[in-house]
């Protein structure tokens, strides 16, 4: 190392960026060790390595495959519900309202994000200030610090940075797979409102560090199987997945590109590491799906932010707080009629996400060295996921909850 800035957003001053550096190591070291594998390199040590972007849709699969696309955007837009329990695609997102001229609160923009929680973590437990300036970007306000480091923190310079970091995990961040920071009681889901009202940077226990590390590093493998004519081919999704019992990772977006995207790499004999900077990127979005009043959406309502030309990891999606339009007057697309946007589901769909990879050039495999995995007895199910419970359940809860707000007919059938 060292690892630049994600997205190359900020300027580090050269301490903060070796803290930042530790953090990337740090969770690299938590890792199972037998997961080593010499085809996986934490940084590039190729100069020639060729910088590639493994990309994946940023909505939630999951609620797709264990019910349908309705529920899957019931449930995706449930506010802070949806966001903690199925955004786990490292894309995170909140839904901006205001009210209108009536007095009715509508959605007024989408915010996206994919930045990791570890560089905010970082940031909170050496440089307060620099941390408050950043968000202060985002907001457009500055945050007091009693949104930050919890109730009764006033200066932060007054506590010890672990206090720092243990206060601001609680409220923003969760513990992220910190051991440290769990044995400390911190939560997996933040318990502040900063960051649930706002998507300032990615806090799914899923949408880590640790994670993003763990599945590139487990695809980072020659895995194959036996042809018809006995050579060797690349092994598929459900072969990899089934090796350790990791069905499950195979019914998502990201897992699956990741991992297989490592596995071809693997496979003949290049190298794979993460390019500089570390990151997850928004690396297209597909606006042209939307309209405003039969037309393209105005290009001052799509903002992009956090990040170079290429490494933007923050997508702000509708009108600005002094347009008086709302997000509910842009259609989109949606089988034979086009239907108002009225949440951050159909936006992730469209948003393609993921980290720059570096690729080594092709080197020979022995024979021996391939991991030769046999046939499966038949595809992955992924309805029959255990998480299809939770979410079951969970869509039971939501129209229950709407039960409960709809309206209720009066005499002679008035509201």
């Amino acid at each position: 190392m060292p690892f630049s800035a994600p997205g190359l957003a900020d300027d580090l001053t050269p301490d903060l960026l070796d803290r930042w550096n530790e953090e990337v190591l740090a969770r690299f070291e938590q890792l199972d060790p037998s997961l080593s594998s010499r085809f996986f390199r934490l940084e590039a040590a190729d100069p020639a390595a060729q910088r590639v972007p493994v990309t994946w849709f940023g909505d939630p699969a999951e609620p797709g495959f264990c019910l349908d696309a309705t529920a899957a955007r019931q449930l995706s837009d449930w506010g802070v519900r949806g966001r903690r329990a199925l955004h786990n695609e490292y894309c995170e997102y909140a839904v901006v309202t205001a009210s209108d001229g009536q007095g009715r609160l509508r959605p007024k923009r989408v915010q996206i994000t994919t930045e990791l929680p570890e560089y905010h973590l970082m940031l909170a437990t050496h440089a307060p200030t620099r941390l408050r300036e950043i968000l202060t970007g985002i907001l457009g306000t500055e945050p007091r610090w009693e949104e930050l480091y919890g109730p009764g923190t006033t200066n932060p310079a007054q506590l010890g940075p672990m206090q720092r970091r243990v206060r601001f995990a609680r409220q923003l961040t969760g513990h992220c797979g910190d051991p440290e920071l769990a044995s400390a009681g911190v939560p997996g889901s933040p318990v502040g409102s900063l960051n649930a009202v706002n998507a300032l940077f990615m806090a799914h226990p899923i949408n880590g560090l640790d994670d993003l590390i763990y599945i590139v590093l487990f695809g980072a493998c020659p895995y194959a199987r036996r042809t018809a004519s006995g050579g060797l081919e690349p092994a598929g999704r459900d072969q990899i997945f089934r090796v350790n019992g990791t069905e499950a990772l195979a019914c998502r977006h990201a897992d699956p590109a990741a991992a297989l995207a490592a596995a071809g790499a693997a496979f003949q004999g290049r190298t794979v590491s993460f390019a500089d900077p570390l990151g997850v990127y928004i690396h297209r979005f597909a606006s042209d799906v939307f309209q405003f009043e039969g037309g393209p959406v105005p290009d001052p309502w799509i903002r992009w932010g956090r990040g170079a030309e290429g490494l933007r990891q923050r997508l702000e999606f509708g009108p600005g707080d002094d347009d008086p339009h709302f997000l509910d007057e842009i259609t989109v697309a949606s089988g034979a009629v086009d239907e108002p946007l009225t949440g951050g589901y159909e936006v992730a769909r469209r948003v393609e996400v993921g980290p720059i990879a570096a690729v080594g050039g092709p080197t020979a495999v022995p024979e021996d060295e391939f991991v030769v995995l046999p046939d499966p007895p038949g595809p992955i199910r992924c309805r029959d996921a255990q998480i299809c419970d939770s979410i079951k359940q969970m869509k039971k809860d939501f129209d229950l909850a709407t039960e409960r707000i709809l309206p209720v007919a009066g005499p002679r059938g008035r509201q």
